[in-house]
C-alpha cells in the first residue's frame, strides 16, 4: 500500500512523544501508545484500552455526556488510552480524533500554507450566510476572537482578518486551522443578526455598557453547563459572553502619579 506523504511527514517530525491537541503521542517499541495529555504520567492499568472502533464514539462526546459538534474543543474525555500497531493505525486514529488534522498540519509546513481569509470564505457564501460579509474589520474581528478562543478550540488559527493577527503557536496547539469553520460562520451570522437589532435601540450608556461586562465575565466564571456549544440563541451561550468582552474594550484604569 502506497504510504501517505503527509502521516508520514508528521510521524518522522517527532522522536519519542509529541502533543497534538490534547492527545499524548508516544512511540514504543512496536507501535505507539495515545493517551490524554493530562493522563500521561497514570498508570496503564487505570486507563481504559480502546480498541480501533471505540476511539470515534470517545471523541463524539464530552465526560458528562454533551455532543461535541468541535472536536478540537478542549474537552476530550480522560481516562482512556490507545496502542496503534503502526503508522497506519496511528493515522486513522489521530483522524477520528481530530478528522482532517494530519492532513492540515502537513498543508502548514508548505512556505505558502492554503489559508483563506475570512473575507474570502465569507465571499463564497450565499442565502442566510451572505450578511456575514457585512460585519466590519473591527466587529469581524472580535467574532473571531471569541468563538476561536483558546477556551473553546485548540487549533492555531493561521486565516484572518485586517487588523488580527494569526494565533501563535504558543497560544494554542499545533494543530493549524487553515479555514473558517461551519461554527464560526453559524456565529459570525448569529452576531451579524443580534448587531442588527441592537442598531434600531438607543445606544447603551456607560453603566450599561460596565454591566454587560460585569454579567459577562461573571456568567463565563459560572457557566451554565445545560447550553450546548453551539446553541447561539442562548444569551448565555459561551462564546455569545465571551464576545460581549470581545466587542466591548475593557476599562482603562489611569496610573498613578
Amino acid at each position: 500500500m502506497e504510504k501517505n506523504p503527509a502521516l508520514s511527514a508528521f510521524v518522522a517530525g517527532f522522536e519519542t512523544e509529541l502533543i497534538f491537541g490534547q492527545v499524548w503521542i508516544r512511540r514504543r517499541e512496536r507501535g505507539f501508545e495515545l493517551r490524554h495529555v493530562a493522563d500521561k504520567d497514570c498508570d496503564p492499568a487505570a486507563l481504559r484500552l480502546l480498541g480501533e472502533n471505540d476511539i470515534r464514539p470517545l471523541a463524539q462526546f464530552t465526560a458528562g455526556g454533551a455532543f461535541r459538534p468541535l472536536k478540537s474543543a478542549p474537552n476530550l474525555q480522560r481516562g482512556w488510552r490507545a496502542a496503534p500497531r503502526d503508522e497506519e493505525t496511528l493515522g486513522a486514529a489521530l483522524n477520528q480524533l481530530y478528522p482532517g488534522a494530519v492532513a492540515d498540519w502537513f498543508a502548514a509546513q508548505a512556505p505558502q500554507p492554503p489559508v483563506t481569509s475570512y473575507r474570502d470564505f465569507t465571499g463564497r457564501q450565499t442565502g442566510m450566510y451572505r450578511i456575514t460579509t457585512l460585519l466590519d474589520d473591527a466587529v469581524a474581528g472580535a467574532v473571531i476572537r471569541a468563538c476561536c478562543h483558546k477556551d473553546f478550540c485548540l487549533k492555531r488559527r493561521l486565516w484572518t482578518v485586517d487588523g488580527l493577527p494569526p494565533d501563535s503557536l504558543a497560544a494554542k496547539s499545533i494543530l493549524p486551522c487553515l479555514e473558517p469553520c461551519a461554527i464560526l460562520l453559524e456565529f459570525a451570522r448569529k452576531m451579524a443578526r443580534i448587531g442588527q437589532e441592537e442598531k434600531a435601540q438607543p445606544p447603551p450608556g456607560p453603566a450599561d455598557i460596565a454591566r454587560q461586562r460585569a454579567e459577562a465575565e461573571a456568567a463565563l466564571q459560572h457557566p451554565d453547563g445545560t447550553v450546548a456549544e453551539s446553541d447561539f440563541d442562548a444569551p448565555n451561550n459561551p462564546r455569545r459572553l465571551r464576545f460581549v468582552l470581545e466587542k466591548i474594550p475593557a476599562p482603562v484604569t489611569p496610573l498613578a502619579g
